[in-house]
């Protein structure tokens, strides 16, 4: 009975994380769609932080944005999906998994598969709205889907370099 409660927990873990992480980023890009699309830049703290709506065709900083619609659709929609399909089943099937990398996982694969959504449902693009940076020093513009992504994945160095100086 404790394996099951402990398997049913992890089960709602993993769910209500992949479903917080798409909910959130689907909100705010619903958000730019309706109140950024077709406004100017928006400069916030001496322009440290901006709000300018794009929609990216591209990978990350608009990598892969001059390929050809059919190369994009495969590269950045069909091979990205069957990486996650390959993730979510080691995060479902993988019962020994810690729950530091359960969250970690949750938090890239629901990143990536809200914004594999926006590409199918915007016509093979996302929508990215935020930009930050000190003068000319500025990131590319990006989405809560990328922030989420990147803080799993520099929360998985952390605890994968945390756990192999454990066992030293």
């Amino acid at each position: 009975m404790k394996k099951a409660v402990r398997n049913l927990f992890r089960i709602i873990l993993i769910l209500g994380l992949l479903f917080f992480c798409i909910g959130c980023d689907q909100t705010t890009k619903t958000l730019a769609r309706t109140y950024l699309a077709k406004e100017p830049t928006i400069s916030f703290l001496n322009d440290m932080f901006r709000l300018q709506y794009i929609e990216n065709a591209g990978a990350f900083l608009g990598m892969s944005d001059n390929f050809p619609p059919t190369l994009r659709f495969w590269l950045l929609t069909v091979i990205v999906s069957a990486f996650l399909l390959a993730g979510l089943t080691y995060l479902f099937f993988n019962k020994k998994l810690a729950p530091k990398y359960i969250i970690t996982y949750s938090f890239i694969l629901g990143g990536g598969i809200s914004n594999v959504f926006d590409r199918l449902i915007n016509n093979g693009k996302v929508v990215d709205f935020l930009n930050v940076g000190i003068g000319n020093i500025r990131t590319g513009i990006f989405n809560v889907a990328d922030m989420l992504i990147m803080f799993g994945a520099i929360f998985l160095i952390y605890q994968l370099h945390h756990d192999k100086a454990k066992e030293v």
